[in-house]
């Protein structure tokens, strides 16, 4: 895990290498945790003997969402922003899922700062991120994800 001095750390990262997460296993109980929480039971995502049947991937897969939604866990092992008291979500921009993630599979996150834009207290930053299957060629999600991250008074 790579340890970021504060707000000037991270505005040196802008345009710079990537920094890169641990390894998350996604497994058919994950999917299927998420399937229940969204309502989006459908079978390629739920059902191991169609999938294994029917789909093009031989088995079932992780919804795009679910996969998206890894990305701040991915964040959080990749990294940590000293004097940082709280960090939010603010949006995505560009999201594409180019290659399935296939359950029992792991996945890492690849984050490069695009941007950071001052705010009273704190920043708006901009990550360019791509999720990666292990072994895969192409990302299983490609992503522009804003945040916003807010010094610690002091």
């Amino acid at each position: 895990m790579r340890v970021i001095a504060g707000l000037d750390g991270l505005r040196a990262l802008v345009g710079g290498e990537a920094l890169v997460s641990d390894w998350m296993l996604v497994d058919a109980a994950r999917i299927a945790a998420f399937a229940d929480a969204t309502g989006d039971h459908q079978w390629i995502h739920i059902d191991q003997a169609r999938a294994a049947r029917e789909s093009p991937y031989g088995g079932i897969v992780a919804h795009g969402y679910l996969t998206l939604s890894l990305i701040p866990a991915l964040r959080a092992s990749a990294m940590t922003i000293e004097g940082i008291a709280m960090g939010i979500n603010y949006g995505t921009n560009r999201v594409r899922f180019p290659a399935p993630l296939l359950a029992g599979r792991r996945v890492r996150g690849h984050f490069t700062v695009a941007a950071l834009e001052p705010l009273e207290g704190g920043a708006q930053v901009t990550w360019q991120v791509a999720v990666h299957e292990e072994g895969a060629t192409k990302p299983c999600c490609a992503a522009e994800v804003i945040a916003r991250v807010y010094e610690a008074r002091t």
